[in-house]
């Protein structure tokens, strides 16, 4: 079994396929021969990284993919162990590659899969705030755990940022430091989610971190259909009456992958609904959108007892400080800040700090401005080069959202693509495994490259969208 202290482990070889796709292929076969038994626990992530020689996240990826095949269980807390061959599980999800390691991507492909924030300063910035930070914290801070005190000025740099955005009144103290977005969404949900069928919402098309944290946590995860102006309030309202929803996951502002918002009117009508049935409602905007560019109010402010508001500085700073923010509504500040506790005690302090410090600085608009410039150029740029096809963009939101023509199918043109070069996801990474078919595919913008490689890849997609009949029978 793949434990500390076996002997047996899992051998990738001179495998031609991804490195995270050759391991879970060795734990399978592990299971099939018995050498895994159902209940055994595999090691922790980094720990199985380190004996094999990967990254790990090439290991939590192959982890992710066999728990969505209901080969392995997530305890949360507990760790991944081998399932029951007689578990019962919640339908299985379409793989979801929510991280890329440069080990599976080599420089000749262009990796177009998930937004890159274009780097303007911010890690000399950041370097210099580390240095401040090294020289002054205290034995004290760096020999304790961290707390809601220690991240305080994280929370208030954030409630500063946040004070011209329409997230309905708040205090500091209603703000909640998370490990990033996509931990905060998850926090949320398991402070909410209730029972031993609990149900979960989202968008038919939608950011795939709701479904695989609503499956982890062994929900229900159902999808609800758009129409022109946002999420249809009458399928909303039948999912709760028969399937007693607890919670829906959307993005007000900016829908991924489609980009597009939900108007005034609609945020509305679903506000009334959450309201009137007790649904809670988490509002993404990981996605930021300057105010001038903001087109409602958030659902927190809609909905101030029910609406919850996530926000990261990953799309806009840098991933790397993994540091999010969840705004509770009224009454669950305190039991939103129990789960963090109760998950990983709280943000580094050194994380917190951080961000208080290049939040604050009076370097960061300038930065900000630049990046949002830069977005814009790529996105405009490929809207030019592709305007003869059905796209959506907008020039605030780092990726465009691309409609295939009659002959393409978007598994096809995904293949096609990464054959020509340039990777990228399609209509199915952000649907349900029972949704419908969509044929289309989201064009994210990387600033890791320049503007001119960046074009260049389009140019190649435009090529192929021209040439439907190149496409990769699978």
């Amino acid at each position: 079994m793949i434990v500390s202290d076996t002997k047996w482990t899992p051998t990738l070889g001179a495998a031609k396929q991804s490195k995270y796709k050759a391991l879970a292929q060795a734990i399978r076969e592990g299971i099939v021969s018995k050498q895994l038994l159902p209940g055994e626990k595999l090691p922790p992530v980094r720990d199985l990284a380190y004996r094999i020689g990967v990254t790990p996240g090439t290991v939590a990826r192959a982890y992710a993919l066999l728990t969505d095949e209901g080969r392995l269980v997530a305890g949360v807390g507990r760790g991944t162990f081998v399932a029951d061959a007689d578990t019962t599980r919640p339908p299985v999800l379409t793989e979801i590659p929510l991280m890329y390691d440069t080990d599976d991507l080599p420089d000749s492909k262009t990796q177009l899969i998930s937004p890159v924030v274009p780097e303007f300063g911010q890690a000399a910035l950041i370097r210099d705030h580390l240095r401040g930070i090294a020289a002054g914290i205290t034995p004290e801070a760096l020999m304790n755990y961290p707390n809601r005190l220690s991240d305080a000025a994280a929370r208030e740099a954030e409630w500063a940022r946040l004070s011209t955005t329409p997230t309905g009144a708040m205090t500091v103290e209603d703000i909640i430091a998370t490990n990033g977005g996509q931990n905060a969404i998850s926090l949320i949900l398991q402070t909410v989610l209730h029972g031993h069928h609990p149900v979960v919402a989202m968008d038919e098309l939608g950011y795939g971190g709701i479904r695989t944290m609503g499956a982890a946590l062994r929900a229900e995860v159902l999808a609800i259909p758009w129409d022109d102006e946002g999420p249809d309030p009458n399928v909303f309202e039948h999912y709760i009456k028969t399937r007693s929803v607890q919670v829906f996951g959307t993005g007000s502002e900016v829908n991924n992958p489609t980009v597009r918002g939900t108007s005034i009117k609609r945020r509305t009508e679903i506000a009334d609904l959450a309201r009137r049935y007790g649904v809670h409602i988490i509002d993404d905007e990981c996605f930021w959108r300057t105010p001038e560019n903001r087109t409602g109010p958030s659902y927190r402010a809609l909905l101030p007892d029910l609406g919850w508001y996530v926000s990261s500085p990953s799309k806009a700073i840098t991933p790397a400080m993994r540091i999010g923010f969840a705004i509770a509504p009224q009454g669950w500040a305190n039991n939103l800040a129990r789960t963090a506790t109760y998950n990983h005690f709280g943000v580094s302090r050194i994380i917190s700090d951080l961000y208080a410090a290049v939040a604050g600085d009076p370097r960061m608009p300038s930065i900000q401005e630049k990046v949002r410039t830069r977005y814009a150029q790529d996105v405009t740029a490929a809207a030019t080069i592709l305007e003869n096809f059905d796209v959506t963009w907008s020039k605030d939101v780092p990726f465009l959202w691309l409609a295939l023509p009659d002959g393409w199918r978007a598994g096809a043109f995904k293949q096609a693509a990464e054959a020509d070069g340039v990777v990228l996801k399609a209509a199915e990474d952000f649907t349900l495994r029972n949704g419908p078919a969509v044929q289309a595919i989201r064009i994210a913008i990387n600033g890791y490259y320049s503007h001119e490689r960046f074009v260049q890849a389009i140019r190649q997609l435009r090529r192929l969208l021209g040439n439907p009949s190149v496409q990769m029978i699978a």
